[in-house]
């Protein structure tokens, strides 16, 4: 017999809400973190009052009004609406590409303006057959959004060129001829009252949560405690890199409290670029529209995931090839459970990963009443 019928390696939001889930079910689960607090990369940490969003900005956003009923037994949510700004340069824009924007950029006032000036430096580049992200965005955007909004920040972001990045990573880039600076299309959107942390502790509560604990110091030891494993850190790692490493990219955070209530005015400014080495800075009490005396802001630098945390999958096509196996490997064996970022080496938003949670956990409650 088994001490647990689940060892849930990663406190993150795939984690927490399948433990949540599991446990309602009568499931016994552990939680194990290598961190020193639960949430993965949804951890905020509070600072002269302000919550802090640890590991950059989480913006809640979703069309599914079942995940946002969900979401919404744990916390309740602000109207934080997802604004930011490009600063090119010095000079500030409004984003998403917008009439705001067309209007900063040429002076356009109507859409039909917009779109022609848009046509003109598309038609002038004879693309037909996108080879590469530039190709790709050009034939999007034009050259002004392009070169202004796109190219060097892209390039931050990813450590490559922008003729070195394959063209299907930009399929679609949104454009709107109205005046919208809503980043999100999404029905919901906004963040927890009082930061993502509620949202957590709700989840966990009643399960046993381990800390400070890296499943790979004693990985025997702790696969020997359950039936079945559901993990969600790096898939290539769990598998021991049998088929050789997955490449991620990184970040790395550089936080400071400032004497001064209010340091940009807007929660999140990108700079787009070359000359700048991070790619924005975020200011946390603006997502829950703090009046604090003070303020904390973050610049977030881009790093290669061999020098820091993993955060964002490549998913590339020499990697794709590495992780299907993996995935082979994984379905192999019934007893384990990936999930999360890491786990599925794939780019999830916060809905995503709890609907894919909560589609695994209903899949395992089915397989048991078998």
């Amino acid at each position: 017999m088994k001490q647990y019928d689940y060892l849930i390696v990663g406190s993150g939001l795939f984690g927490a809400v399948f433990a949540h889930e599991m446990t309602k079910a009568g499931k016994k689960c552990l939680v194990i973190d290598k961190r020193n607090h639960a949430g993965g990369n949804i951890y905020c940490k509070e600072i002269s009052g302000i919550n802090v969003h640890w590991y950059g900005a989480h913006i809640f956003h979703t069309n599914d009004r079942k995940i946002w009923d969900y979401v919404n037994q744990f916390a309740e949510f602000n109207r934080y609406t997802n604004s930011p700004l490009a600063n090119y340069k010095g000079h500030l824009y409004n984003l998403p590409f917008n009439m705001n924007t067309f209007y900063q950029l040429w002076g356009t006032k109507t859409p039909e303006e917009a779109k022609q000036k848009i046509r003109e430096q598309i038609g002038g580049l004879k693309i037909k057959d996108p080879k590469n992200l530039e190709e790709q965005a050009l034939l999007l955007v034009g050259t002004d959004i392009y070169e202004k909004f796109i190219k060097h920040y892209t390039e931050k972001q990813w450590g490559r060129k922008a003729i070195d990045l394959p063209a299907f990573i930009i399929k679609r880039l949104p454009i709107r001829f109205t005046y919208d600076n809503n980043y999100f299309d999404d029905t919901y959107q906004g963040i927890p009252i009082g930061g993502y942390n509620t949202i957590i502790e709700l989840l966990l509560e009643g399960v046993e949560t381990r800390l400070n604990t890296d499943f790979f110091e004693m990985r025997e030891s702790y696969e020997s405690l359950a039936r079945k494993i559901v993990f969600t850190g790096k898939i290539d790692q769990f598998f021991d890199y049998k088929f050789g490493s997955l490449e991620y990219r990184s970040l790395h955070f550089e936080s400071q409290t400032i004497d001064m209530s209010n340091y940009q005015g807007n929660a999140v400014i990108n700079y787009t670029d070359k000359e700048t080495s991070y790619t924005r800075i975020i200011e946390h009490k603006h997502f829950e529209f703090g009046s604090q005396p003070c303020t904390v802001i973050t610049y977030e630098h881009p790093l290669n995931g061999t020098n820091g945390e993993p955060y964002y999958p490549i998913n590339d096509e020499k990697n794709s090839v590495v992780l299907n196996r993996y995935k082979e490997l994984a379905k192999q064996n019934e007893d384990i459970i990936l999930g999360g970022r890491l786990g599925e080496y794939r780019y999830y938003d916060m809905h995503q990963v709890i609907a894919s949670a909560l589609n695994k956990v209903q899949l395992e409650l089915q397989r048991g009443d078998k």
